[in-house]
């Protein structure tokens, strides 16, 4: 069975950083993209950040660019998201997600991705 652990959620202050990771298990994800996802209460489930199978290949919401760094280690199975500079607006719950397409890269298309965390909440307070 697929499963996607998300960890690394909590309260922060705005300008402060948090690493969130997501653990997979139950096949190899080292072959498909991955990415992250973020719901605010009231808000559709948005777009954050993707990255391909190789980490050759990273895509960023324009919301988050240059404060947010994906990374990925296939050897462990395991995809982090670094946030720095974090902002209220950044208060959501955050989602992982596998592709289950080989050839594809990443990109916000949630279509592409099969397989979803429960999520882990993050909250930055102003």
């Amino acid at each position: 069975q697929v499963q996607l652990v998300e960890s690394g959620g909590g309260l922060v202050q705005a300008g402060a950083s948090l690493r969130l990771s997501c653990a997979a298990s139950g096949r190899t994800f080292s072959s498909y993209a991955m990415g992250w996802f973020r719901q605010a209460p009231g808000k559709e489930r948005e777009f954050v950040t993707a990255i391909s199978w190789s980490a050759g290949n990273t895509f960023y919401a324009d919301s988050v660019k240059g404060r947010f760094t994906i990374s990925r280690d296939n050897a462990k199975n395991t995809v982090h998201l670094q946030m720095n500079s974090l902002k209220p607006e950044d208060t959501a719950v955050y989602y992982c997600a596998a592709a289950s397409r080989l050839g594809y890269v990443g990109g916000p298309q949630k279509y592409e991705y099969s397989y979803w965390g429960r999520g882990t909440q993050v909250t930055v307070s102003s």
